[in-house]
Formats: C-alpha cells, sequence, structure tokens
C-alpha cells in the first residue's frame, strides 16, 4: 500500500491547489476558470476514455500514464496564467477520468478476487478495500495540506480584520473579493515555488513507484472477472459509458454522484473562501482542511470495516443527516475570529459525511455493477465531476445562502433516488441481500434495463 499512499499523497497536494486556487488565482476569476476547464475536461474524458485506455494499457498503465497528467497540471502552476493553468487544467481533466476508474476497477477485480479465494463476501471485501484506500487517500490530505500551512506561514504579512469586513463573511456574504481583505496578503513566490517543488517531486516519485512495485492485473483474471466472451469492438468499448445508462439504476445513481461533487466543491471553495479565509485568513486554510482529511481518513476506515454490520443504508442515513445539520447551521452562522473552534467543527462533521459519500458510494458501484466496472467507473467520475463543474460555475455568480439550499436540495434528491435503488436490488432478490447474490448480477442487470 505504500505506492497508494505516496499517490495519494500527491493527489491531496493537487487538492491543497484546488482549495487555495480561490485566493491564490483569483486575479479576473483564473483560479476559478481552471477549475471548471478542468472537471469540464474531466466529464468528456468520462464519457469515452476509461474503458478504451484500461482495454488497451490495463489498470497499472492507465494509473501511471494518468498521474504523468497530474505532473503536468503542478508544473504549469510554476508561472500561473491563462496561457499555462487553461492547458494543463484541460490535460489534467482528460487524466483524472481514466485514473479513477483504473483504481476503482482494480480495487473491484481485487476485492471480488480475494473474496473468492477466502469465501467470503465480496460486498464486504470490496467495502473494506475501498474503505483502506479512503483512509490512506484522505490522510495524505493531512500531510499534503500540513506541508502547504507551514510553508505559508512563514508569510508575516499579515493584518487586523475589520468588523466590517467580518460582515461580508458567512452564508450572507457581500460577493466581493475576500482575499484582498482578510488577515493575510498573498505569500511571496518563492514560498508557492517550494510548495510547488516538493509536490512535483511527489509526484515523479509515485509514478516511478507504480511502474516498479504496482502488480498488473493478469489477463486471464481480468477476463474471468469481466466475463469476456469475446473481443468486443472499438466503438464497443469507446461507447461502454453510454451503453451503462440503460441500467436504470445507474440513472437512478446520477443524484447521488453528482451530490458528491457538490459537497466536495463546496468545503474546498466555498467555505474555504467565505468562512475561513475572509474570517481567519489564507494561512488557516491548510489547517481546517487538515481537520477534514484526518476525521475523513479515520471515518474511512471505520465505515469500510463496520458496513458488513451496520448496512451501506444506515451509513447513509447518518451522512445525510450530519450534511443536512450542517447546511443547516451555517445558514445560520456568522464567523467570527473569536469563535475558531466552530471554523474546524464544520470540516470535521463534513469529514464524517463524506467519508460516507465516498467509501459507500464507490462500494456501492462497485457491488451493483460488477461485471461492467470500467463504465460503471467512468459513468461515476462524469456524474461526479458534472457536480464539480456545476458548483464551480456558479461558484462567483450566486450567494452562499443560495449555495447552501441547492446543496440541500441536491441531498434530498439523492436519497429519495438511492432509496429507489435499494428498493429495486431488495424486489429483485427477495429475502436475500442483493449485494451478496454474485451470481444474480448478470440477470438482474437485464431486468433493470430501460
Amino acid at each position: 500500500m505504500f505506492w497508494s499512499f505516496l499517490s495519494d499523497f500527491y493527489f491531496s497536494s493537487l487538492l491543497t491547489e484546488d482549495s487555495r486556487a480561490y485566493s491564490l488565482h483569483s486575479e479576473e476569476g483564473l483560479g476559478v476558470a481552471s477549475l471548471s476547464v478542468l472537471y469540464a475536461a474531466l466529464i468528456l474524458s468520462s464519457m469515452f476514455l476509461p474503458p478504451v485506455l484500461i482495454k488497451k494499457l490495463g489498470c497499472k498503465w492507465t494509473i501511471a500514464g494518468s498521474m504523468c497528467c497530474y505532473i503536468a497540471f503542478s508544473l504549469g502552476n510554476f508561472y500561473a496564467s491563462w496561457y499555462t493553468l487553461i492547458p494543463t487544467s484541460v490535460i489534467l481533466g482528460l487524466g483524472g477520468a481514466p485514473l479513477w476508474s483504473a483504481k476503482c476497477t482494480y480495487l473491484t477485480i481485487a476485492g471480488n478476487s480475494y473474496a473468492e479465494k477466502a469465501g467470503k463476501n465480496g460486498k464486504d471485501i470490496i467495502n473494506q478495500y475501498f474503505g483502506v484506500f479512503f483512509l490512506i487517500f484522505q490522510s495524505s490530505g493531512i500531510w499534503g495540506n500540513l506541508i502547504s500551512s507551514l510553508i505559508f506561514s512563514q508569510a508575516s504579512n499579515k493584518v487586523e480584520i475589520s468588523e466590517e469586513n467580518l460582515a461580508c463573511c458567512g452564508a450572507y456574504d457581500c460577493m466581493t473579493d475576500t482575499s484582498n481583505t482578510t488577515g493575510s496578503a498573498g505569500p511571496s513566490n518563492s514560498l508557492i515555488y517550494t510548495l510547488l517543488g516538493i509536490y512535483t517531486a511527489s509526484g515523479v516519485l509515485a509514478v516511478l513507484l507504480i511502474v516498479m512495485f504496482l502488480d498488473q492485473i493478469k489477463s486471464d483474471q481480468a477476463k474471468t472477472e469481466k466475463e469476456i466472451l469475446e473481443t468486443p469492438s472499438f466503438w464497443s468499448t469507446f461507447l461502454a459509458t453510454f451503453r451503462h445508462l440503460k441500467d436504470k439504476r445507474q440513472c437512478l445513481l446520477i443524484p447521488l454522484t453528482m451530490y458528491s461533487g457538490f459537497e466536495q466543491g463546496f468545503l474546498s471553495g466555498d467555505y474555504t473562501k467565505t468562512y475561513v479565509t475572509c474570517a481567519l485568513g489564507i494561512h488557516y486554510v491548510g489547517y481546517v482542511m487538515i481537520c477534514f482529511s484526518a476525521v475523513n481518513s479515520l471515518c474511512s476506515l471505520l465505515f469500510g470495516k463496520i458496513s458488513q454490520f451496520t448496512g451501506r443504508k444506515l451509513l447513509f442515513a447518518l451522512a445525510t443527516v450530519t450534511n443536512a445539520a450542517c447546511i443547516i447551521a451555517l445558514l445560520l452562522w456568522k464567523p467570527h475570529p473569536e469563535q475558531i473552534a466552530v471554523f474546524f467543527v464544520f470540516p470535521a462533521l463534513w469529514g464524517l459525511s463524506d467519508a460516507v459519500w465516498q467509501t459507500q458510494t464507490n462500494g456501492l458501484y462497485g457491488v451493483l455493477f460488477e461485471k461492467h466496472t470500467e463504465a460503471a467507473f467512468a459513468n461515476y467520475r462524469l456524474w461526479e465531476s458534472c457536480g464539480f463543474v456545476i458548483a464551480f460555475g456558479y461558484s462567483t455568480k450566486l450567494q452562499v445562502y443560495i449555495k447552501l439550499y441547492i446543496l440541500l436540495s441536491v441531498l434530498v434528491l439523492s436519497m429519495v433516488t438511492y432509496g429507489v435503488v435499494e428498493y429495486l436490488e431488495a424486489k429483485s432478490s427477495p429475502g436475500t441481500p442483493t449485494a451478496t447474490k454474485k451470481e444474480n448480477v448478470g440477470p438482474v442487470t437485464q431486468e433493470t434495463h430501460m
């Protein structure tokens, strides 16, 4: 799992750059524009590339090649301008969908293979694998944000925040650029170059470790897992993502998948900007995200293990209640520097909820669409990216309280459609948990085609 830690540390570096993009590249909307282009490219990539690349290159080489796109994005940040960030954002977006689809496919196939050999429940093993994966992924965010916070804390140009400026923080913000009126000015170029150098070096090292040590899935094993009777044509593979939408369960999971993008986009963008940066300063963003990552990583491991006892429905209910409570509280709370502990309570609770959304939703895709993992996880990345794009798209156009109402509405819709999926699964195999009946996955898929 060491390769996973290092590669996920590098991903956290990119997430850290996302969280700070609103403040570091806020001039002329470059930060928001680059993130919007990134996720728009990710949508296009999700539509076509993952099944083709995974089929041609395999999971290992798809992961290694896609991570090189992440390195390109880090290099583009060394000279942040429209001519560097926009093209590298496109490159990162194109590489993002194959990367995550390959990693999720790898985990699903490995989990099912181990469960078959050990005589265990495939659903439980897959949930545990995703729990361990997101433990490593989110814990790496601790180190990525800690490094950035320690580096940026060397900037000593902090100023006092006036009550007039504080009045523009929170849900009813003034729609102004808060980065110019908060507790710290932008960090120097030397500090930014130091941070980017660390991120880029970790990315190169991660690619080398993956190339040298990650096992390639054997072709006969992959064929067994996907039950390929004959080699599909290029166009069949190319359009697999769209053909997967014939399954009504996939269509019903779209709101839940998009909500994952909405809620992550809100925390990394709006919360860090209009609550943390506005009231405390940019130097606190990293520490707040460390709190989020720490809780998220621990809960990811916990929920991955206890899901076999509680079931996924109870965990989804817990995440729904927690997220809804946070959204309502953010609507009512007026941030102030004297309430510094509260700034960390929200990301902690958000991390608990996000641990459920990530581990259980990915596990749900792996269980429901076991025979079409590449297309299923390509759809997951597609619709999650749509959530990100929409969230970043209206980021500078709407006040925060409107975004919170939108977030709450999508959450409610997600739980309604998810409930329908559970109902369909229970109806298709009465008396037996559907996820455990691996031999019935094929027929269920046929019965639920629209």
